[in-house]
């Protein structure tokens, strides 16, 4: 069971920003069709991407088998705890905003995707993930220990085996 809760390390890029672009995607359906249920399934898929990586997520099983294989453009391989990290940030957005709109309405809940736009955008489209960035900043700081991420920690690490090739 612990391994089913789990987070792939390291992650396919293809695959993450193949989810970002399912996340906007359904995040502007929801805003431009006034269709506030949508926060539903995209709430449901960050949930199960934060607990068990894409095993029980249909768009992370569309990004992971479907989609990535194709991208060979982006295939590279990324640390996962930022990722995880990632994604828990739109939990955090589309829970509150989910919240929000069961109690208070959907003008008020439409708000709060505007950040979740704008981080999927970013990753979806230039490959920056601004959940990592947020996450690199806070191991930094001490708040998450080196431990999570030691190559986040030490990007050396991550280039040892090139700058370490003999030609």
């Amino acid at each position: 069971m612990n391994r089913f809760f789990s987070f792939p390390n390291p992650v396919n890029d293809a695959a993450a920003r193949t989810v970002a672009l399912g996340v906007l995607t359904m995040a502007v359906l929801a805003l431009a069709t006034n269709t506030p249920w949508l926060l539903i399934p995209l709430t449901y898929g960050f949930v199960a991407r934060v607990a068990a990586g894409p095993k029980i997520s249909p768009l992370g099983q569309f990004a992971v088998r479907v989609a990535a294989p194709q991208l060979t453009k982006w295939q590279k391989s990324v640390p996962g705890p930022p990722k995880r990290f990632a994604q828990a940030m739109g939990l955090a957005f589309t829970g509150a905003a989910t919240i929000v709109w069961l109690s208070a309405g959907w003008s008020d809940a439409r708000w709060i995707l505007i950040p979740l736009l704008l981080a999927a955008s970013l990753e979806g489209f230039l490959g920056y993930c601004l959940g990592c960035t947020v996450f690199g900043w806070l191991m930094r700081r001490g708040v998450i220990p080196e431990t999570i991420c030691v190559e986040c920690a030490d990007l050396s690490r991550r280039y040892a085996s090139v700058t370490n090739a003999k030609p």
